[in-house]
């Protein structure tokens, strides 16, 4: 395997950093001692600039590209979430009925049905309140998880290598 460049990101099966690569676990480094690390990079995912700089924090990330309006080292996302009312997509719930005269006296595994004598029970009414319980919220407004399916595996970032070349 050929020398890495300073500060390349590799993916590894096995549960150790390799000699000269670090994991990439947002572990401080002091500047002093690893000046060509830090002028790669910077603050962007961390420290004070004068005495410390972080390595990336990968854990329970999952990488992605900078651009679209996100820089080099942002953080996003949660991994759980709960959802608000103004987050549900609106939507209906059909209540079934039927035209014909009710004949059961219990609610319970029955449907609304028509009354015997005609009161208007399925009309329009203004300002109408149903009875409590009829109707509701529903969930217990515990967070879900917001993970897409994944597999781990060890992030390390070379902190021993070759200054890339650029212009």
């Amino acid at each position: 395997m050929s020398d890495p460049f300073l500060a390349e990101i590799r993916m590894f099966g096995f549960d150790f950093a390799p000699r000269g690569w670090a994991f990439l676990d947002g572990t401080m480094l002091p500047i002093d001692q690893n000046q060509s690390l830090f002028k790669l990079l910077g603050t962007a995912y961390g420290g004070d600039g004068q005495n410390n700089f972080a390595l990336p924090d990968l854990r329970g990330r999952t990488p992605m590209h900078v651009g679209n309006g996100l820089a080099r080292g942002e953080r996003a996302g949660i991994e759980n979430v709960t959802l608000t009312t103004p987050e549900i997509p609106a939507h209906i719930h059909m209540a079934f009925a039927s035209t014909q005269t009710g004949n059961k006296s219990q609610p319970e595994g029955n449907i609304l049905a028509a009354e015997a004598a005609p009161d208007m029970a399925y009309g329009t009414y203004a300002d109408t309140s149903l009875q409590a319980g009829t109707v509701g919220q529903t969930g217990s407004g515990m967070a879900h998880s917001n993970m897409q399916p994944f597999q781990t595996v060890n992030f390390c970032i070379a902190i021993q290598g070759i200054f890339p070349p650029h212009e």
